[in-house]
Formats: structure tokens, C-alpha cells, sequence
């Protein structure tokens, strides 16, 4: 694809990197606020993204000191007060389509890698990421009833589904804030890091998921999301059909060498490892730098009067 034809580069910016899209809210002098065009540049490039061989996974982030502050209360709210009704419907539509369909159910792995503000409408896009790291030090708030109005755009609805009806309610209440840990804790993100090794989990976590067969990875996360509110009937066959689907439009050669790695060549064991297609064995999987702990980093700090290796 080339970069002259990309459809970013204006309120939203991407940076490639081994397989891993980088897709960042390019708005940082606005804490990175969604805005109208914002929303049709963000749908956008998400679109052309998912038939780009650069992108295997996308990572949604935000550049300078915030995720994203939420709506653009100018731009989204009080510009548009004065236009028709058919006006706004289009704006909210053109806000739904790359928050609610094209980023929930999108065609690759998804990951929000939460850098810092997270307000109001932001909650939307959050949730409808596959997963979500965040830093220890981000901060997160459902701040509409601070200014009158409700959590809008499906803040409700993203927010019942993620922390839960006592946590939900109690932020949506109180517009007060809260912290990575607490975000983990609650189950909005799956895990909370140290700011400084936030990229390096995030990719750490993508290069995981691109070792993955990526038709029976879609299939998997789309079974997940519709199962959730149907019968277990229903369910039972849905699952079924999704599976052997699957196996059908990727072929297959992922399974039948993994089965072939594990019974007759004996390199892998499923439960524990994961099948790398590439040399038909078990993948080396690199892990993210941890800050070193314990008797050795408490010697050395008081040995030289530092804090100790990082």
C-alpha cells in the first residue's frame, strides 16, 4: 500500500512495526479529544488496515500524555447544537461506525495500549479493543455527570459489560477517578504496568498473537462476542459451525501441523506451548523486561546509593 494513498496522517497517525500497527489518536495539544473528523479519519484507517500486509495486529494508543480525553466538547457538542437533527444523527453514526462496528468487530487482534487520560467517550473504543494494557500511572473517568449529562455513545453499556454493576455505577455516579491497577482490578484492562514497560508488554503480548492462525483467531474472538448472548443450544451448534468454518477458509495446515508436532514428532505440548509454523516446532517467545527485585537490587542500592538496576 503505499503511504501517499494511506488515509492517516492528519488526527490519526500509524507507525509499523514487525507485523504491529500502531495506530495513535493524533491529537495531543487536545489530550488527544475525538472530534468529528477524527472519527471519519480513525474508521478510515482502520478500513484500509485490515487488508494491509504491514498490520497484523493493531495497537490502539494515544500520542503525548493522554489515551484519549474523550468527545471534543466544541467540536462534537456545542458546534453542533445549532444543526438539524439528520446533522447530528450523522455525526453519532459516523462516531458508532469505527467505535461500536468496525473496532469491535474487527477483522485482526486488537489491543489498547492505555498511556494516560481515559474520559467519558474514550470507554467506548477502549472496550471494544480485544484486550487492553494500560499503564500503572493512566487515568480513567466517566466525568459526564460532572457537567450534566449522561455517558453517552454506549459508555453505559461498555462500562456495565467490563467493571461490573457496583464499580460501573459508582464511577458513573460520582464521576471520580481511578488508576491502571484499579482499571485491572475491575477487569476494564487485563493487566496494569509500569509506564516505562508499557510498549514492551504490548508487543510482547501482539508477537504472541501473531504466531496464532489468523482466520481461526478472528473465528475465536467472534465466537466469544456473539455466544455471550445466546442459549446454550444455540451456542453449542454456533460454535460448531464457526470451528469447522474456519478450519475450511484457512486450510487447515496450522492444525494438522501442530497435531503433527505434538503425536509424531513429539516437540510440542499444546496445553504449554505454542506451535510456531515456521520451523514445526515450539516458538521461542521473548519476554518483556522486568524490573530486577529482591536481595540483589536491595544490596546494590546500599552499597551506591541508587535505586538499583531497572
Amino acid at each position: 500500500m503505499s503511504k501517499n494513498l494511506s488515509p492517516w496522517g492528519n488526527t490519526v497517525d500509524v507507525e509499523f512495526e514487525d507485523q504491529i500497527a500502531f495506530v495513535y489518536f493524533n491529537r495531543p495539544d487536545k489530550k488527544n479529544c475525538m472530534s468529528p473528523t477524527l472519527n471519519r479519519e480513525m474508521y478510515a484507517t482502520l478500513h484500509a488496515l485490515e487488508l494491509d500486509d504491514r498490520c497484523g495486529v493493531v495497537v490502539l494508543t494515544g500520542r503525548g500524555p493522554a489515551w484519549s480525553a474523550g468527545m471534543d466538547l466544541k467540536e462534537y457538542f456545542r458546534e453542533t447544537d445549532n444543526e438539524s437533527d439528520t446533522f447530528k444523527m450523522r455525526i453519532r453514526e459516523e462516531c458508532a461506525a469505527w467505535q461500536q462496528l468496525k473496532l469491535r468487530n474487527y477483522a485482526k487482534p486488537t489491543i489498547a495500549m492505555v498511556n494516560g487520560w481515559v474520559f467519558g467517550g474514550a470507554f467506548t473504543p477502549l472496550t471494544s479493543c480485544d484486550l487492553a494494557i494500560a499503564s500503572d500511572d493512566a487515568t480513567f473517568g466517566l466525568s459526564e455527570i460532572n457537567w450534566g449529562i449522561l455517558p453517552g455513545g454506549n459508555v453505559t453499556k461498555a462500562v456495565a459489560d467490563t467493571m461490573g454493576m457496583r464499580n460501573a455505577l459508582y464511577y458513573i455516579m460520582t464521576g471520580e477517578t481511578f488508576k491502571g491497577k484499579q482499571a485491572a482490578a475491575m477487569g476494564l484492562v487485563n493487566e496494569s504496568v509500569p509506564a516505562n514497560k508499557l510498549k514492551a508488554r504490548v508487543v510482547e503480548l501482539a508477537k504472541v498473537l501473531l504466531l496464532k492462525d489468523p482466520v481461526v483467531l478472528r473465528s475465536a474472538k467472534e465466537v466469544f462476542k456473539r455466544v455471550r448472548y445466546l442459549d446454550w443450544d444455540t451456542s453449542n451448534d454456533y460454535i460448531y459451525a464457526k470451528g469447522d468454518g474456519s478450519q475450511y477458509r484457512s486450510g487447515g495446515q496450522f492444525r494438522h501441523g501442530a497435531m503433527k508436532a505434538f503425536l509424531d514428532d513429539k516437540k510440542i505440548k499444546p496445553g504449554l506451548d505454542t506451535y510456531d509454523k515456521d520451523t514445526g516446532g515450539k516458538a521461542k517467545l521473548k519476554k518483556a523486561p522486568v524490573k530486577s527485585k529482591g536481595k540483589k537490587a536491595v544490596a546494590k542500592k546500599g552499597k551506591s546509593g541508587s535505586k538499583g538496576s531497572k
